[in-house]
Order: C-alpha cells, then structure tokens, then sequence
C-alpha cells in the first residue's frame, strides 16, 4: 500500500502518464524521462531534463546507439527499461504518453566491474552477463547491451559486439538497445533491416564540447573523448598530447601512413585571438568621434569580462 501511494503522490507531483497496454509487440515512449536523474538535476541545478522518445515495433527491434561519454546514451537506456518496469508493476510512467506490448523480460548488461570473490575480471564479468542474456531473451524481451567489448582489445571487442548484435537481432529478435563506442558497428543496420542508427548529439564550442542529450537518428560522427577528458579535469599538456596523438591517427588511417609514433612530444598549440582581439582589430580609431571611441570602450571592457556576450 505504500509503494502504490508513494508512486501515485510521484505520478502528481511529476506528471507521468498512465501507459496503454496492447497486443501487439512495441515499445512506444513519447518524451520519456528518468525519474532518479530529473529529480537530481531539479534538486542541484535547476535543469530540465531533456525527454526523448524510443519507438520499437515489428520493423524496428534494435536502436545501434553512438555519441560521447556523458552525452546520456547510459541515461537513455536506463530510463526506456524503467519506463517499461513501472508500467509492468501498475505505475504510471514519466513520460508524456507510453504504449507498450507484451514484455516478459528485461535484461541488461550495463557498466563495468570485476568479480574478486570469484576471480572474474571486468571482461569475464561482462561476458558472462552477455552470455546469460543471448540464451534467455525473446521476441518479448527488452535488452540492454551499453559498450559490449570494451574491457579487451580493439579487434576482439568489436568482433564480440558485432557477432552479440547479429545473435540479438536476427535470432532472438528481442527489442534492444545497443550502446557502442565502436562506430564499425553504425554500419549493422545497412545489413541488418530491423535495425537503424541513433546517437546522442553534441556540438563542439572551442575545444570543448557541448552535451545537448538529444537522442537524434543517424550515427555520431566522433566520440569527443579527448574533449570530454578536458572537462573531467585532464592537465593541458596531457590534453595536447592526445589531441596531437588522435590527429595523427586518424591522419594515418585516412592515407595508410605507417605507425604513429604515440609517445612522440606534441607540438605547443597556437592560441586563438580572443573576442577582445577580434573587436580590436575591426576598430579604426581615426574614424571614431568621442563618442564612439567611449561606447568602443564599453564593449572591449563588456567582452573582456563577458566573452560569450
């Protein structure tokens, strides 16, 4: 009786909706949210979270989903699963409207950690995890698979994941939402016809970059993680050693160059002119009156402390 009070009192305080329940398999979420994350970012921020959509059906069983670290691919999957487990249990659901078919299992494989009690390491972990769910899942199950691969080599995991994939989708059928870093992979829906490519989208500002959380279709074009090592907090030198790194890798794979040199110095970056440069150089002070030259003044000393104005 509790938990039913506790989850109407948030179905009011948060506007969930009730979900519609048919016969047919899909999994229909209109602007859908997740409930733990929108109420840390009211509580800290003052944010909106940024709802997103997931239509799955007969024809679309599998999501391919690309973008960077924190760009909220994990946030995604994780929501849709307890959008779907709400819904199961009799609550109403975070979303703006929910249609959802028969469901008759949730399995996912989501986040990284060893096994020291049973001297399983990290990949065994996920292995194992991955094996359990490619045996048990249905046509009427929801999977979730975030970064399947990535505690071994590049090759082996992209491998592993490719091969997962293939298995959930032309042999379990189960709807399925794969996260990856492995942008091989963005190329399974073009032979693959019940899956297609979404990513979570960011824009770079600078050498920064921007995580707008929207859930867009098509691949991701990069995964910005040297950017997002930035943010984390990343010294600069180490910062302008992996961007000159990454440069010359994806340098090398474009023309077929021999192997970088990865512990090579990288070059000292040239500094872009600041918004305070730029106005300076429009100005031609001869031209000015009085007048002009103190509002000119204004806006060089409105730029140096404000440059995003």
């Amino acid at each position: 009786l509790d938990v039913l009070v506790d989850l109407t009192r948030c179905a009011q305080r948060h506007g969930w909706c009730a979900p519609q329940f048919v016969s047919h398999p899909c999994i229909d979420i209109q602007r859908g949210r997740h409930p733990v994350v929108e109420a840390r970012l009211a509580q800290t921020q003052g944010a909106p979270f940024i709802a997103n959509d997931c239509r799955l059906d007969s024809k679309t069983r599998m999501l391919v989903i690309t973008g960077p670290n924190m760009g909220g691919k994990s946030t995604y999957m994780r929501q849709v699963a307890l959008i779907a487990l709400l819904a199961s249990i009799g609550s109403h659901v975070p979303a703006q409207s929910c249609v959802l078919g028969p469901i008759d299992a949730i399995h996912t494989r989501i986040g990284a950690a060893d096994d020291l009690a049973n001297a399983q390491s990290t990949f065994m972990v996920e292995m194992t995890e991955a094996a359990a769910i490619v045996h048990a899942a249905t046509e009427q199950s929801l999977v979730l698979m975030d970064e399947v691969g990535r505690g071994t080599s590049t090759f082996d995991g992209l491998a592993l994941a490719s091969a997962i994939a293939a298995q959930l989708h032309d042999r379990n059928r189960a709807f399925t939402l794969f996260a990856t870093h492995y942008f091989e992979l963005t190329e399974f829906p073009a032979r693959h016809p019940h899956a297609i490519n979404v990513h979570v989208s960011a824009v770079e500002s600078g050498h920064d970059v921007v995580f707008l959380h929207e859930i867009e279709a098509g691949p991701a074009s990069r995964s910005y993680g040297v950017q997002v090592a930035r943010l984390a907090g990343m010294p600069e030198r180490i910062v302008r050693q992996a961007r000159a790194t990454l440069e010359a890798l994806e340098a090398q794979s474009r023309a077929g160059q021999p192997q970088v040199d990865l512990f090579a110095p990288a070059a000292e970056p040239q500094r872009e002119p600041s918004a305070v440069e730029h106005a300076l150089a429009k100005l031609h002070p001869d031209a000015l009156s009085p007048r002009e030259a103190l509002d000119a003044l204004y806006r060089l000393k409105s730029l140096h402390n404000d440059p995003g104005a």
